[in-house]
């Protein structure tokens, strides 16, 4: 069988590693490096404005469907996903294709396109709910693309001892935009209203696409191609040979799958576990948001260590037991506490997983390697908010959470008890 042909490229590894920083600087030694800098702060001021339109969005949604808004919240919300879904393993055989740079170019232009049409839409006040769906098709086709780009290229900006850390740190602006875009969304629809939103989300991407296109760092893909499902075959084959990266997809699927609905019900617990409104779910969002920034911060001053697959699944099996004990308490104050434990682990188990799927993947087969995990991960998602859901109305959110912590806890247990290279790497 035809296998893509190994060309010369950057690697992490052949990038000049600065000195090794101590204290503080250890923490952020992926922002040392000048095309990572760079891409960060473009990333992160697009990702405030893609937190903005998702407020301004579901808010314009709810506005257009009046009574029917639930069906259509959850149909705009899965139809942005399933082409992620659906094609991010094309993505990625197209990411080791062609060059990530212009790939990654062209997702965002598409996605910039998309957010000025739906400020255009609304602004003359022709915008209708068939509008809304097809721009988040389209959008959510952008992704599928540009997401296993991105993620393939990220190792590339720095030394292979601080991927990690730059995963951590990538972690730390979506975390941070999560809760500034909306605190900013909810300013902008108040003083202008939504199309001020959407258009500062169009804007926000000229900040991206600045940043890549001030990198340095160049992706040679190969010269001689095979046929794109040669290619989709030979990444499905690699991952089989090495089982810790099967290993690894089905440990972010679980995490995603059973770990996922824990934030989903929170709102249920504001209102019915906790008898409370938006304030008692904003102060638990807060708690969350600030555990899921400890603990991005935690695995960028680790960076890359001895033992790191054991560690992460240690962190799976706490993970566990936390949202377990979260689902039983019903004393505020601890719940909140151990909210932010959930959060600080939730995102170190992800930044661990995906740290270490970059850093046992060739340069020439990560774009494929990267989007089998992806699918898992993301995938997992929104399968566990369904299946959750459709089990709370049965059975109560709390006992679901239980059922989901104990099983993700096992899971992590099994791994550990295994020799499948997880708890070696």
């Amino acid at each position: 069988m035809s296998t893509p042909v190994p060309v010369p490229s950057v690697e992490p590894a052949s990038l000049p590693e600065p000195p090794p920083p101590t204290g503080f600087r250890r923490i952020a030694a992926a922002l040392t490096y000048r095309d990572f800098r760079v891409l960060w702060f473009g990333a992160f001021t697009s990702t405030i404005g893609t937190w903005m339109q998702k407020v301004a969005q579901s808010w314009l949604v709810l506005t257009i469907t009046g009574s029917s808004s639930a069906f259509f919240l959850g149909l705009d919300s899965f139809l942005g996903e399933l082409p992620i879904l659906l094609l991010t393993l094309v993505g990625g055989v197209v990411a080791d294709r062609y060059d990530r740079k212009r790939l990654l170019l062209s997702s965002q232009y598409i996605q910039m396109a998309a957010a000025f049409t739906l400020a255009a839409l609304v602004y003359w006040d022709v915008v209708r709910i068939w509008h809304v769906l097809t721009l988040s098709v389209i959008t959510g086709l952008a992704q599928a693309f540009g997401g296993p780009a991105y993620q393939s290229l990220l190792p590339s900006l720095v030394g292979k001892n601080d991927v990690p850390n730059a995963i951590a740190f990538n972690s730390i602006q979506f975390n941070l935009a999560r809760v500034i875009g909306p605190l900013l969304a909810g300013a902008a629809l108040a003083a202008f209203g939504m199309v001020a939103c959407f258009g500062l989300n169009g804007l926000s991407f000229f900040a991206v696409i600045v940043a890549i296109l001030m990198l340095h760092v160049r992706h040679t893909p190969p010269a001689a191609k095979t046929r794109m499902h040669h290619e989709l075959k030979s990444g499905f084959e690699y991952a089989r040979a090495h089982p810790a990266l099967l290993s690894l997809a089905v440990l972010g699927f679980s995490a995603t799958f059973l770990g996922g609905p824990l934030l989903t019900f929170l709102p249920l617990f504001a209102q019915n576990v906790f008898r409370g409104g938006v304030t008692q779910y904003t102060h638990l969002m807060s708690f969350a948001g600030a555990g899921a920034v400890t603990g991005a911060l935690v695995v960028a001053w680790l960076g890359k260590f001895r033992h790191m697959g054991r560690t992460l699944l240690i962190l799976q099996v706490v993970f566990g037991i936390l949202i377990a004990l979260f689902a039983v308490t019903r004393i505020f104050w601890i719940n909140a506490v151990l909210l932010f434990g959930c959060a600080s682990c939730m995102v170190m188990v992800f930044a661990m997983l995906s740290s270490l799927v970059q850093l046992n993947a060739p340069n020439e087969m990560r774009g494929r390697v990267m989007s089998i995990y992806m699918v898992a991960f993301r995938g997992g998602s929104p399968l566990g908010g369904l299946v959750g859901g459709w089990m709370a109305t049965l059975a109560g959110a709390p006992s679901v959470l239980i059922v989901n912590g104990v099983l993700l806890s096992l899971v992590a247990t099994w791994f550990l008890t295994r020799s499948d290279g997880v708890r070696e790497i």
